[in-house]
């Protein structure tokens, strides 16, 4: 895809980018994004009425999903897809809730789960804690199932 500018951005269309970025295989991120859309995410605007969002909800989930696996600053991941750091935000913000799955049944005891965690850096230092680091963050921890690689 080509940005209004001529340059070369991240679009869910070109299907080697749904990988590196979400670890889904390209048929897991369309029923992501088909699940997304049924939780109403095609039909939300950017929060006022009349304007539409410039990505597609495709194109938007990889920006989530992206942002999540890659850990880089809205003002990095914005122009990756040819948006501005505050539309890029606003994808997320708005998006980020319909990703979550409905709250899990109990597993199954055969189920094996896999747990990873990352420390997200934050402004807000009211909520987070310096780190070994000495950066604010927040403590992030995902489990996921083995065998179908979702967020449980």
């Amino acid at each position: 895809m080509v940005d209004h500018f001529g340059v070369q951005v991240i679009s869910a269309a070109h299907q080697e980018w749904i990988f590196p970025f979400t670890g889904l295989q390209p048929a897991q991120f369309r029923r992501l994004v088909r699940l997304v859309a049924e939780r109403g995410g095609d039909a939300i605007a950017d929060g006022r009425p009349g304007r539409q969002w410039s990505l597609d909800l495709a194109d938007r989930v990889l920006l989530v999903a992206a942002y999540w696996r890659t850990n880089l600053t809205m003002r990095q991941i914005g122009p990756l897809f040819g948006v501005s750091h505050s539309a890029a935000h606003r994808v997320i913000d708005t998006l980020g809730p319909l990703l979550a799955l409905t709250p899990g049944r109990r597993r199954r005891v055969e189920q094996i789960t896999i747990v990873d965690g990352t420390l997200i850096p934050t402004r807000d230092h009211r909520l987070a804690a310096p780190s070994k680091n000495y950066r604010y963050s927040t403590n992030l921890q995902v489990a996921i199932d083995a065998h179908t690689r979702l967020v449980v």
